[in-house]
């Protein structure tokens, strides 16, 4: 079947050209138009529900909102897990559906679920909503507005209504969330002794308050021919027209207006939910969140155009500034410097190619699979959907040396066979065609069992589940599918060009002579070879110590998940005491980003303290998020992080946590918390959870290597209660419904009505003057309406008492939980967990009830890694089945696969020097090699047993075999090596940390497997073959 492949091509040679000519057209275009992101789709399946319950503690949230939100959900197809929030007034679930859940069928199963439960839920609860469909990587710009003369109300306002709705109405686009400046909204300020001299209750003032701004329809009038529509113009946006609204006759038959009972005026809305600043100045951040399946790059250039022409329209002393965070900055950055790694990658293979060859025209023939195989694999990533990323794009870089292996082992191979028949006499030489197609056959058996054992050895990739599944996959479908190309293009387009190219009498005439390097390194390699068959059982001695060695230093080497990336933005997370106002906790923040800003690399800061309105990273008002974008100059990057974390923590009374923005989120995926490692502890006293806690991170402190560790703020806060004394209501006429609206009305607010200004909708409040409940005397002496038309102090009906209550609840899986959480310094995520776990188990004693699991990155690590274990056993049985397919013989399969020890000598040895630091990556690298390194021993071993047969004796046939084999092998391991030597240096720049370990591991181990497979091939393929003669002639 191949053969044919080979005869056709050669045959039909213009139709192959043309073939090629257009599939690098195609390929070309198809690249230009791809979309382009920084990573795949990592998102896991995940349906955000969120419910306001404006003036709800945090134990009323949870028990009545958040509770009947989680039974719903738990149980439904496909759910693995169900997180949740519960704060004051505020409630978040998260929904995670199993990994290959389809997030339109998640969102439509979540949507049946939530209308069952409408009639359960309290009167005063939002209906529940559904964020927005998005991703971890969703977050993609954030746009800062601050102004020198417009307040914080108007510029809050016009972020809400001007820019807002500009930016949502851009295609890609999935959410605008707003932080910061003061809402606008029109407030009835009740005064209580205006109403009870006027004798005016506040059940009359909502009465006469609700739909008060709402225009009414009076139908149609037809008169003289026309229509006339008929309308009731009662909207107004005007506060004076509003106090004038009538609410009653007094008991002397005058009007009482709501201006006579109230201040009628347009303020900021309270209580704040949160605050932004810019570069330590009041401001006002928009986040915009992109859709899945959108080009960043593409949306943030439509973004910029969108800002570009509304700076037009804006007032002139307004400044908006977008370079806070750019995702599309990390994106381009690391598109561009894997593209380098490629294009350099790519200049070692010219070099060493020309290096060995000599030759322009062989080099050139070798190098055109490059261009094909990239080409073929940007269509295929295309046909299935995906996306041109920093992985797809490693893969291709890794496999960038493996894509001229096979073009040159049969270029190789056919230009040796062409120059031995232009030295034999004119009258003995074969025809072009026969011997290019011999040539090429004589090797193909060799090319395609060590191309395909290659991709093989990658298939453990696609056993990957999780979010390291979809991050490594790309990879891996770039690879194997450029590789594949690659054969195919050594079977059809190479013999071509040789065909065209190299059977001239000029080019096969200048070429009699091998080049000279390649003489000089035959001569010493076969010295070398001659003095190594002579001493056999010692330097296999040495290979057996060497490994030996390698496999303990592999043992004592630390482990984690993903390396760290450098995304060059930091992401610093500041909590205080719950309990502290959104004002101190906002000096808080200030003070972290004057200090952040006396950091030189720093360039600019951001801040967000407490949250928008329904945002699911619902931050209390004691929380602030930081983002930092920097740039390295003089000092190293854990130089300048080092510096962040002594500075800040200098500050006392404060939870740090420093991370990135990517990294960050996917922290939080993996365990619902933005670190690296977390230490989740269940039960059901707060209290009691929140003393374990600190308990927990008194044990761990002082273990080497973590940072960043905190225990989660739920803590109780102050609380006042206002318990009515059933007795006293029954005795004045007050119903406990008319009890629980008056303390709503008066101390939350109640919004009535909305005003319409334009597009723009605005509130209208009615609630008590914060003149009169300031204080907890003052609510005390707020006036209750009786059942008889009097007033009664709200202290004579009811007991105020302060006391606290929990600040947040967070549940998993319907257990309330808290965590502590860390970051690893140094990488080696495994040891830092395993002393953890020891000091847990040594110093912390549970309470019956209570338990502790570890999530974060630790997790996924090991889930991976049970995962690859299983995974690579298998791909080496199939190599294994493989070789045996090839070779008919259980000892030659088994003698060629001892490259795979030698390989990993080299690849344990550059982690050692390296980071020393085993991670998921490193050990796809690992993996890798299994089939990389198998490629040389079929090359020699096939060509031992054709020599044999041949007629040459045992010896000749190995030295004769090894030193006809060494140019090709040293080629294409050469190649491949080298090719990988600018991702195994760049692993601190961005784009190349997740190839950078694999790369490191392979490049370790080509050396060591090539430099030993010269030797230690030659000497076991002796004795085996001794041994299994001496036991034929016993």
């Amino acid at each position: 079947m191949l053969n044919k492949i080979i005869n056709y091509s050669l045959r039909n040679r213009i139709m192959v050209v043309m073939g090629a000519l257009l599939l690098m057209v195609v390929g070309l275009y198809t690249a230009d138009r791809m979309e382009v992101d920084i990573f795949p789709d990592l998102n896991a399946p995940t349906v955000v529900v969120m419910t306001e319950a404006h003036g709800m503690a945090a134990e009323e949230v949870e028990r009545t909102v958040t509770f009947v939100i989680e039974t719903a959900l738990n149980g439904a197809t496909d759910v693995r897990r169900v997180r949740s929030s519960s704060t004051a007034g505020f409630s978040v679930v998260w929904v995670e559906f199993d990994w290959d859940t389809d997030i339109y069928l998640a969102r439509q199963i979540v949507t049946e679920k939530l209308s069952t439960i409408s009639e359960s839920l309290p009167a005063n609860v939002g209906q529940p909503t559904l964020g927005p469909q998005s991703s971890i990587l969703g977050e993609m710009m954030i746009i800062g507005l601050t102004a020198d003369s417009t307040s914080l109300e108007d510029l809050r306002t016009i972020a809400d209504w001007t820019i807002r709705p500009r930016l949502l109405s851009t295609g890609g686009v999935a959410q605008v969330a707003v932080i910061g400046g003061d809402i606008k909204e029109f407030q009835i300020l009740l005064s209580p002794e205006k109403m009870r001299l006027l004798g005016v209750s506040v059940d009359e003032v909502l009465a006469a308050s609700r739909d008060m701004t709402l225009n009414s329809s009076g139908g149609v009038l037809y008169e003289y021919g026309n229509e006339y529509i008929i309308r009731g113009m009662i909207a107004t946006k005007d506060a004076e027209q509003i106090a004038r609204n009538f609410v009653k006759m007094s008991e002397s038959g005058q009007p009482i207006t709501l201006g006579d009972i109230a201040e009628v005026r347009v303020g900021g809305k309270s209580p704040r939910l949160g605050v932004a600043s810019e570069r330590g100045k009041p401001a006002v951040l928009i986040t915009v969140t992109k859709q899945n399946q959108t080009s960043t790059i593409e949306l943030t250039e439509a973004l910029d155009r969108q800002v570009t022409e509304l700076k037009k329209t804006l007032p002139p002393d307004i400044h908006i500034s977008t370079d806070i965070f750019r995702q599309s900055r990390f994106i381009t950055s690391s598109i561009d410097n894997i593209r380098t790694s490629l294009i350099e990658g790519a200049l070692f293979v010219i070099i060493v190619l020309f290096f060995f060859m000599m030759n322009t025209r062989v080099t050139l023939i070798s190098l055109v699979a490059l261009p094909l195989s990239l080409l073929v694999a940007i269509v295929a990533l295309r046909l299935m959907g995906l996306t041109i990323n920093t992985m797809s794009l490693g893969g291709m870089a890794i496999a960038i040396g493996s894509l001229v292996d096979d073009a040159i082992i049969d270029v190789e191979n056919v230009y040796r066979r062409l120059r031995e028949n232009h030295l034999l006499p004119p009258e003995k030489r074969r025809g072009w065609f026969n011997v290019i197609y011999e040539g090429s056959t004589e090797i193909r058996s060799s090319i395609v069992h060590a191309t395909i054992i290659t991709i093989v050895a990658f298939i453990p990739l696609f056993f990957l589940s999780g979010m390291e599944g979809r991050m490594l996959k790309p990879l891996g479908i770039s690879f194997i599918v450029s590789l594949f190309a690659s054969m195919i293009v050594a079977m059809t387009v190479t013999p071509v060009l040789c065909s065209y190219m190299l059977t001239s009498e000029k080019s096969l005439r200048r070429s009699d002579r091998e080049p000279f390097v390649l003489r000089t390194l035959k001569r010493w390699y076969r010295a070398a070879l001659e003095w190594v068959l002579q001493r056999k059982r010692a330097v296999l001695g040495v290979t057996i110590a060497l490994f030996v060695g390698a496999v303990a230093v592999f043992c004592s080497l630390g482990s984690s998940f993903l390396p760290p990336f450098n995304e060059g933005s930091l992401t610093i997370n500041i909590g205080v005491l719950p309990g502290v106002s959104l004002e101190e906790s906002d000096k808080i923040g200030r003070t972290v980003e004057e200090i952040l800003l006396e950091i030189p690399e720093i360039k600019t800061v951001a801040r967000k303290t407490g949250r928008a309105e329904l945002d699911e990273h619902a931050l209390g008002v004691n929380a602030s998020e930081i983002e930092a974008p920097f740039e390295l100059d003089k000092r190293s990057r854990d130089e300048f992080l080092a510096d962040v974390r002594s500075r800040l923590g200098a500050l006392k009374g404060l939870d740090v946590e420093i991370g990135q923005p990517i990294s960050h989120r996917i922290d939080a995926m993996l365990s619902g918390t933005q670190a690296n490692i977390a230490i989740k502890l269940f039960g059901e006293d707060l209290n009691r959870m929140y003393s374990l806690g600190k308990e927990i991170k008194a044990a761990i402190s002082g273990i080497e290597g973590l940072a960043d560790v905190t225990v989660e703020q739920q803590v109780e806060r102050a609380e006042l209660q206002i318990v009515p004394r059933r007795e006293m209501l029954a005795r004045y006429g007050v119903t406990l419904a008319e009890f629980s609206e008056y303390v709503g009305v008066a101390l939350a607010g109640e919004t009535v009505s909305e005003i319409y200004d334009g597009s723009a909708t605005f509130d209208l409040t009615v609630k008590v003057d914060d003149r009169y409940r300031n204080t907890i005397e003052s609510i005390g002496n707020l006036l209750v309406d009786c059942g008889d038309g009097s007033k009664v102090p709200l202290s004579q009906i009811a007991e105020i008492r302060s006391t606290s209550g929990p600040n947040a609840i967070n549940r998993e899986n319907v257990k309330r939980k808290i965590v502590v959480s860390a970051n690893v310094v140094g990488g080696d995520l495994g040891g830092a967990v395993k002393q953890i776990q020891e000091s847990i188990d040594k110093n912390i004693s549970l309470p019956e009830g209570y338990y502790i699991e570890y999530g974060g990155q630790f997790e996924s690590q090991q889930a991976a890694s049970r995962v690859l274990l299983f995974a690579s056993l298998v791909a080496l049985l199939v190599i294994f089945l493989l070789l045996y397919q090839e070779f008919r013989n259980v000892g030659l399969s088994g003698l060629i696969m001892i490259n795979l020890p030698l390989a990993l000598i080299g690849g344990v040895i550059s982690i050692w020097i390296t980071s020393g630091v085993v991670s998921i990556p490193a050990i796809i690298g690992f993996i890798s090699l299994l089939g990389i390194a198998v490629r040389n021993g079929i090359l020699l071993v096939s060509h031992y047993r054709q020599l044999a047969n041949e007629g040459l004796d045992l010896y000749q046939s190995v030295i004769q075999g090894s030193i006809d084999r060494l140019s090709p092998i040293l080629m294409t391991s050469l190649t491949s090596a080298l090719a990988l030597i600018p991702l195994a240096m760049g692993g601190d720049v961005s784009g190349n940390e997740i190839q950078s370990p694999m790369a490191k591991v392979i490049l370790g181990g080509l050396i060591s497997s090539t430099l030993l497979n010269g030797f230690i091939i030659p000497i076991v393929y002796i004795l085996f073959n001794r041994h299994k003669t001496q036991k034929q002639n016993a």
